[in-house]
């Protein structure tokens, strides 16, 4: 092994740094192999999926059917439609389902408390990787759309967290492979981009992207949460990250992108900060539009209004800054309200106490649970009427 590089910027200040020295046992750092390693993953798209794009226009109805009834249900599938689902239909060996459960559940736990962490570190922290940004730029989806496309995120992340909708026809299965194929689109459209700079912004949606998503919405949800005073067991982190494991298999990531364990994840981590989060104009303009959704929950409510967009900017921009550090989070020009990062660290202080106490009293665990879920059953009943979601997600495919 060749000598360790130095920290990047994500883990010098802030809530990543805190983790280098709480939760991270060992030197996770790489060096110049790994990272040329992992940068040829920048190159790898997803074939299986790809060239199912053209295929669709002819063969969706076949494709619906395969989804939510597998590919024994339809007769004579085209060949390329047969190789997806036969691929994704053959479990991988490592997929423990009591493991799943028990993850999904942990992830349930949080009730809509996990959607804070969500928006303003996975979603905020990933607008530092300038390339991944490009796609998302591209097609218009987040800088205009950005309310939008922050309930639809949460909506599919609440979907694939669902204790026991990860079976072949769930609801969070078919979600995931929903999504993957959205990748796929996207893709396509940015192919036939003839200003796409591929030596510049690598591949569109390639494999070190899609991992790095997969990690946010796994690795940095589980430490986000817990600077926000959640606290998990050992076992129900590694369910947690299995069960992400899972999700990334199922919307065609490179299994030696998917990381096995908490260390695994955490050295890639490493691995993207070094080499993805590096933030551009772009980023700024991404960052602007979610703080701008935000502040949307003021709209049409007079002076009210006013104090509720103030808080609500105030309150995610605290989180993105305390977890993020001072210089992603200047960069990105974020609020910087020292009162409301104290009241963030308060409510932390307050959750971990109340987490303290319900890892001791009998039931309460149990009980967090269904809160939970009744949450994010009910804020998936309030957006799907706000919003109009669709959940086959064709609005993207045809953008792309």
């Amino acid at each position: 092994m060749g000598e360790r590089l130095p920290d990047p910027e994500l883990f010098r200040q802030g809530g990543f740094r805190v983790a280098s020295r709480l939760f991270i046992e060992g030197d996770i750092r790489g060096d110049e192999r790994q990272v040329a390693r992992l940068r040829q993953f920048a190159q790898r798209e997803d074939p299986a999926a790809d060239v199912l794009v053209p295929l669709l226009r002819r063969c969706q109805p076949e494709f619906e059917q395969a989804l939510r009834q597998g590919i024994d249900s339809v007769e004579s599938p085209p060949e390329e439609l047969e190789a997806f689902f036969r691929n994704v239909e053959a479990t991988p060996y490592w997929v423990d389902r009591d493991r799943l459960d028990r993850g999904a559940r942990a992830i349930t736990r949080a009730g809509l408390l996990g959607l804070f962490p969500l928006g303003d570190v996975s979603l905020m922290g990933g607008y530092l990787a300038s390339r991944a940004t490009k796609s998302l730029v591209g097609t218009g989806e987040i800088e205009y759309k950005a309310a939008r496309r922050l309930v639809e995120t949460a909506t599919w992340w609440i979907h694939v967290t669902t204790p026991g909708a990860l079976v072949p026809g769930g609801r969070g299965y078919e979600s995931a492979l929903r999504v993957r194929i959205v990748h796929a689109h996207v893709r396509a459209a940015m192919n036939r981009r003839k200003d796409w700079d591929y030596a510049a912004w690598d591949r569109p949606v390639n494999q070190v992207q899609t991992a790095g998503t997969l990690l946010l919405f796994s690795l940095v949800y589980v430490f986000g949460t817990q600077l926000l005073g959640l606290r998990y067991s050992a076992r129900e982190r590694a369910d947690i990250l299995h069960l992400w494991r899972y999700v990334g298999w199922l919307m065609g990531v490179d299994e030696e992108l998917l990381p096995a364990g908490e260390d695994d994840a955490w050295r890639l981590l490493w691995l993207l900060a070094t080499t993805e989060f590096i933030p551009d104009d772009d980023s700024k303009r991404l960052a602007a539009a979610l703080m701008k959704a935000h502040a949307g929950i003021g709209d049409g409510r007079g002076a009210l209004g006013k104090v509720l967009a103030h808080v609500s900017v105030a309150g995610h921009g605290a989180i993105s800054r305390l977890l993020l550090g001072k210089t992603n989070a200047d960069f990105l020009e974020l609020p910087n309200d020292p009162i409301a990062q104290a009241a963030v660290v308060a409510a932390a202080g307050v959750n971990f106490a109340a987490e303290t106490v319900r890892r001791v009293v009998p039931g309460a665990t149990a009980l967090q649970e269904l809160i939970g879920a009744a949450g994010r059953r009910r804020y998936l009943r309030q957006v799907t009427k706000v919003f109009g979601l669709d959940p086959t997600y064709g609005r993207h495919m045809k953008a792309a």
